[in-house]
């Protein structure tokens, strides 16, 4: 068993659990004044985090033997499943810790996750975050916390230095529920800026310049701002990946289908996510759904 650590002054003893392109990120912005202990499948993904001061742990189990909070940020509903369930969160960390999954996942897991916890004193949140590879690193995340608000109260300066705004959005399983509504707006964003790229591109436009212009007006969002221009730069490297969107637009697809829900959009959007991902590009950022229109080409003048 790891021996317990010995605290600095004020410090807290964190798990960090997964650090891939946006949990490494995100972890960093909790490491000062705070002791960490950090665990990925593949370790050279801890790297920098280690650099930086945080401990390197050979498991999930001991990563989380002695700390006061953990933190998961992984990709996939099993994964969380197994990290908490299989590994070890939910066994080896002490009574009384905060734990918060901070992934996009299936709300019906974070309900199920919330009540093993709880049987074991542990309070377990779901805390998804919004914003991309960017949101992360300026630590400008929009994260949705569902669970207790004793525990949310507790946890929430932590998530405060990594996001710009958190809120509790009601009990277990209440953040994954409002990642879900933020995906499908992302979804038709998304579509939305890739579709108004193309047109512009057929029609004879300088795309560059419509961006700039209709970002100032009613149609301006945060993928015109922030996606568009990598669009335009064909820079297609993931801020957050196809496969992992794919991910999230099935639960959002399975929640509404439990509901007798019809999302025609969600559904539309997933497709054509499905063929890009069939072509090989799971591991592009989601940007890339603008390349399904690369065969447009501007109209010839007429004489």
């Amino acid at each position: 068993m790891k021996a317990r650590r010995r605290r600095k002054g004020n410090d807290m003893r964190i798990a960090w659990i997964g650090t891939g392109v946006m949990g490494s990120a995100m972890a960093a912005h909790l490491l000062a004044g705070n002791e960490m202990t950090v665990y990925n499948r593949s370790a050279e993904k801890t790297a920098a985090l280690a650099a930086a001061g945080a401990h390197v742990a050979s498991s999930v189990g001991q990563a989380v033997i002695d700390a006061e909070a953990v933190f998961t940020m992984v990709a996939y509903p099993d994964d969380v499943r197994q990290v908490y369930l299989q590994d070890g969160i939910l066994d080896n960390a002490p009574a009384g810790c905060l734990a918060v999954d901070m992934t996009t996942s299936s709300p019906g897991l974070a309900v199920q996750l919330h009540e093993y916890g709880r049987r074991r004193d542990i309070a377990v949140l779901d805390a998804p975050g919004s914003g991309g590879d960017v949101g992360a690193r300026q630590a400008r995340l929009t994260i949705m916390v569902g669970g207790d608000p004793d525990a949310y109260q507790k946890v929430l300066p932590l998530l405060a230095r990594m996001g710009a705004s958190v809120t509790l959005m009601g009990p277990a399983g209440m953040g994954q529920q409002t990642k879900a509504a933020n995906q499908i707006a992302v979804a038709g964003a998304t579509s939305a800026m890739a579709e108004a790229i193309a047109y512009a591109r057929c029609v004879g436009l300088d795309p560059a310049l419509m961006v700039e212009v209709i970002s100032k007006g009613a149609a301006g969002s945060w993928q015109l701002s922030n996606m568009a221009p990598r669009v335009l730069d064909g820079d297609m490297a993931p801020g957050f990946y196809v496969k992992h969107f794919v991910k999230d637009l099935h639960i959002i697809q399975q929640e509404a289908a439990a509901r007798g829900l019809d999302l025609k959009m969600v559904d539309a959007v997933t497709a054509m996510y499905e063929r890009l991902m069939a072509a090989g590009g799971q591991d592009l950022g989601t940007q890339a759904l603008a390349g399904r229109y690369d065969g447009a080409r501007p109209e010839p003048e007429k004489p």
